[in-house]
């Protein structure tokens, strides 16, 4: 037989622990860089966008495809360290639980 008191105290830890989680992801923040630090985008672990800085050797008016590309790299590259950063506090975070997977 459940014991839901037990359950309900599980259900509340869970959610402590989302909410701690959600708020250290959206103080970390990562760096995407491309073109030689050209374009940096900085992410943070909640995956938004929080600063974009383009050098202006950068920006050539007759080749805008390559600064579109280096856009591109360098978020690509910023979401990806973000995306491993959640992982990781996930794991640091819940691995006491013994949740499988974690």
């Amino acid at each position: 037989m459940i014991d839901a008191t037990k359950l309900a105290e599980m259900m509340q830890q869970a959610q402590e622990l989302q909410d701690n989680l959600q708020r250290e992801l959206a103080q970390k923040t990562v760096v995407g860089e491309a073109g030689g630090g050209m374009v940096r985008v900085v992410v943070n672990g909640m995956l938004e966008v929080k600063s974009v800085k383009i050098e202006k050797a950068a920006i050539d008016p007759n080749d805008p495809t390559l600064l579109e590309d280096l856009i591109r790299a360098a978020v690509g590259q910023a979401l990806q360290k973000a995306e491993e950063a959640r992982m990781e506090q996930t794991r640091s975070m819940a691995g006491g639980l013994g949740i499988p997977g974690l």
